[in-house]
């Protein structure tokens, strides 16, 4: 039987994933487990200072001024209609 280039793309299909798959496990390390600590210690983040007493309030932050509004749905730039001219 001649060696037809069939027979040549199915040897490459197979032979070439196996040999990148010996290559990549012939080069692993067989090192020990990672070793975990016992225990862990965060570290403390520093406490804010206390309010000083200088007579005027300080201003309160209400949970609507910390939100950015989203863009209208007018401010449309067509950036996503390719070739819609209408």
């Amino acid at each position: 039987m001649a060696f037809s280039p069939r027979l040549a793309a199915l040897a490459a299909v197979v032979a070439v994933p196996l040999g990148i798959a010996a290559t990549s496990y012939a080069m692993t390390d067989t090192s020990e487990a990672p070793k975990v600590p016992p225990a862990v210690q965060l570290d403390e983040s520093p406490r804010p200072a206390p309010p000083t007493s200088s007579g005027t309030p300080a201003p309160t932050r209400t949970p609507d001024s910390s939100v950015v509004p989203g863009p209208s749905a007018a401010d449309d730039d067509d950036d996503d209609d390719f070739g819609d001219d209408g």
